[in-house]
């Protein structure tokens, strides 16, 4: 390529590298090899370009353990001054979702790693997601951050333009002034998507002869070689270099009027363009995927549209939802938030230090289940359930530091989930246990202490803006393979789609086909203890398909509480007065239920006992079942999570196995690699219906099945005259799994 030395520009290059909290082993060391790596390699190789790089505390974390040479590598890199390490919130939190003084540790916490790894202050920072609200600049500059980056949309709602954002701005809260970047979506597309030159031509259309510009990119260092179809693409072969291979030779070549500089030395040899103030925003993506299921596909629609139209006029002002609004779309998402809120003030009270669990609090704090859009989210069940140890861990280290070795009881009622209405909590050294009085008398969390595991971290299916484009994949795909049929018995020829690498925001791929027939949507969250009376014709494929009404006006209706508490333990009672419908034109019956529920002090076990009173003056004929959504694991089969029923050989014993048993008195669910085990005995024989709850979510490597728990329930039939009675008491003993 010609140098060009009329003009110049800088170019500031920040990779962004994050493996979440929880996620497997082999993950890590994938991506490793795929992304991290190749790209310390191919910058050993050009010692001309320089940039900055940005490393999650938990995947530091893992290359220390796992690839310490790794470090020793960077470390050169750093010391002769080609490579900036980039701070942030050490365990990658969404920072205006965590308590002010975890903001300031978490990023505190990684600027010291990186000093005592690296042996340099770093002075900017990722911000997870780049979700910003305007008080932010107070806590990063308090936990001595100058400058941090994000997307231009967060700068192009308030009016700016391409143009405008060739430098960076200062802002300010309280007086705290903090520099900011705009990452370039422009850039973001082009590289590595684009061809190596036409990245290059448009750098050179935006230098000026001062040479005082600068071009900003950020974003995840993963796309060079782990995304799909990206490795050989980033990286080449033996014969051919790859996308970023040139790049950089490119850069290199170019580098008379093309200077690569890492951010933080551009902020301090540079003034700002300006000041600006920044609303509440985050990438345009994660703003689409915070509105309610139908606004984002709409909003997702109009997006395009105006794109296909090139109405950059109008697109600089679209914003979606409310990052917050997360906590609205997903009780489940809102459950993990306050349980975090709730830990944090117990870890606070004990002291906040690493022996009362403020580390394993910080670990909770990570992002990644906190949201869901393409990129991650709340149905990554292995991760979901390590936020849920991580805090159960914390939750056990302040509470050892409170009470000691002694057998202890609490419960409270309190607005737990901040809707304005009390939940019950239940607290002991055992078992933690969450009802919901007013959502069916429900129980929402279960967390086995010694285990450190939440029994009931399970996803309910929801509605999801990405089901529709899914549908419509799938129903074109379908007539596609009809005509491509029709033309093979034509003897003609057809021709596939290329299979180049492209951005997973432009793509939609499936890992199988005819996915679009698992979208099921649940009417209610899936708790445990909901109560249902079903008519004789429901099977299991019609409850798991949620093909059936209900009989009972139980579910998610409210139910009146009272508490004991004495030295043998607490009792729960939870009654409602509801009805049963009966067949035929008959009325309903007015119908009593009354579960009440034992937490013995000391012990790792619960007894319900259910009873049923026909308040009619006719006979009640109905089924009865109490519905159970169990997390264990249990996903793809694994050998590790089980079903075992006494007296009955079970086809497949699998947790995410389907099937019913019938005359069920005694059974075993667990996984021994958590080494936790619930046996369930029953003193009236009952029906088991079990089945995988299955969702259909999107990632980068495309559509797919997930597993999010299993349901399990227990079925009576009930033959009761007018004012008689029926009981059943179910125990749950919890063991550890052998």
């Amino acid at each position: 390529m010609t140098t060009r030395q009329s003009k110049s520009i800088h170019l500031g290059l920040l990779f962004h590298n994050h493996q979440p909290v929880g996620n497997f082993p082999w993950v890590f060391q994938q991506v490793y090899e795929e992304a991290y790596l190749p790209m310390i390699e191919a910058l050993e190789r050009h010692p001309e370009v320089r940039l900055s790089l940005h490393y999650t505390g938990s995947l530091l974390d893992w290359m220390e353990e796992a690839q310490p040479a790794f470090l020793l590598r960077l470390a050169l890199l750093v010391k002769r001054q080609q490579v900036e390490i980039v701070s942030g919130g050490y365990y990658e939190p969404i920072l205006p979702s965590i308590p002010d003084t975890d903001k300031v540790a978490q990023i505190r916490r990684l600027t010291e790693r990186i000093q005592r790894v690296f042996g340099t202050r770093a002075t900017g920072m990722w911000i997870a997601e780049r979700v910003w609200e305007p008080d932010l600049p107070k806590f990063l500059r308090e936990a001595g951050i100058d400058w941090t980056i994000l997307d231009d949309v967060h700068f192009k709602n308030v009016g700016l333009e391409d143009h405008d954002l060739l430098g960076y701005y200062a802002t300010e809260d309280q007086s705290t002034t903090l520099k900011l970047y705009a990452t370039s979506k422009s850039l973001r597309y082009t590289i590595p998507w684009r061809p190596v030159r036409e990245a290059i031509e448009n750098l050179y259309s935006l230098a000026t002869s001062d040479g005082r510009r600068i071009a900003v990119m950020g974003d995840d260092g993963e796309k060079f070689g782990s995304w799909p179809g990206t490795r050989s693409y980033c990286w080449g072969s033996d014969s051919k270099p790859g996308w970023t291979e040139e790049f950089f030779t490119a850069l290199e070549q170019n580098a008379a009027w093309l200077h690569t500089i890492p951010l933080g030395e551009y902020a301090r040899n540079y003034p700002a363009l300006g000041r600006i103030y920044i609303p509440t925003s985050s990438y345009i993506e994660m703003t689409e995927w915070a509105l309610p299921p139908r606004k984002s596909y709409a909003f997702g629609k109009l997006l395009h549209h105006l794109e296909e139209e090139k109405r950059h006029d109008i697109l600089q002002f679209m914003r979606g939802g409310f990052w917050r609004n997360f906590l609205v779309r997903y009780p489940e998402i809102n459950n993990q938030h306050k349980k975090m809120l709730r830990v944090h003030q117990n870890v606070y009270d004990a002291g906040a230090t690493p022996e009362t669990g403020i580390i394993q609090l910080w670990k909770a704090q990570a992002n990644d289940t906190y949201w869901h859009g393409l990129f991650g989210g709340i149905y990554m069940g292995h991760v979901r359930s390590a936020i849920y140890h991580h805090l159960i861990k914390a939750e056990n280290a302040a509470d050892r530091a409170r009470f000691g070795a002694i057998h202890w009881q609490r419960y409270e009622f309190t607005d737990f989930d901040r809707d304005s209405q009390d939940e019950l909590i239940v607290e002991s050294d055992q078992q933690n246990l969450y009802i919901d009085p007013q959502r069916g008398g429900t129980l929402f969390e279960w967390d086995m202490r010694r285990s450190m595991h939440n029994l009931l971290s399970v996803m309910t299916r929801h509605e999801e803006s990405y089901h529709e484009t899914l549908r419509q994949f799938e129903q074109e795909r379908r007539q596609q393979e009809a005509y491509i049929t029709h033309q093979l018995h034509s003897q003609q020829g057809y021709i596939l789609a290329s299979d180049e690498p492209i951005s997973p925001h432009t793509t939609v791929r499936t890992k199988e086909a005819n996915l679009d027939k698992y979208l099921v949507i649940d009417p209610y969250r899936r708790n445990s203890l909901i109560d249902h009376f079903l008519a004789p014709g429901i099977t299991l494929e019609h409850f798991a398909q949620v093909r059936y009404e209900e009989q009972g006006n139980f579910v998610q209706l409210p139910y009146e509480t009272m508490v004991k508490h004495d030295s043998s333990g607490i009792t729960i009672t939870l009654a409602r007065d509801g009805q049963v419908k009966r067949p035929g034109a008959l009325g309903p019956l007015p119908v009593h239920l009354q579960k009440t529920l034992f937490i013995p002090l000391g012990d790792e076990n619960l007894i319900v006992r259910y009873t049923i009173h026909n308040k009619g003056q006719t006979r009640l004929q109905t089924r009865f079942a109490c519905e159970w959504n169990v997390h264990l694991l249990g996903g793809g089969g694994n050998d590790q999570a089980y079903y075992r029923v006494e007296g009955h050989k079970l086809e497949n014993g699998q947790f995410d196995s389907m099937g019913e048993v019938p005359q069920v008195q005694q059974f075993h669910i667990g996984n021994s690699w958590i080494k936790q085990d619930i046996g369930f005995s029953l003193d009236e024989p009952a029906t088991l219906w079990r089945f995988s709850i299955e969702t259909v979510t999107g990632s980068e490597a495309g559509f797919e099945r997930n597993h999010q728990g299993s349901c399990l329930t227990l079925l009576w039939p009930l033959l009761l005259e007018a004012n008689q009675s029926w009981n059943v008491t179910i125990t749950c003993t919890g063991t550890s799994a052998s």
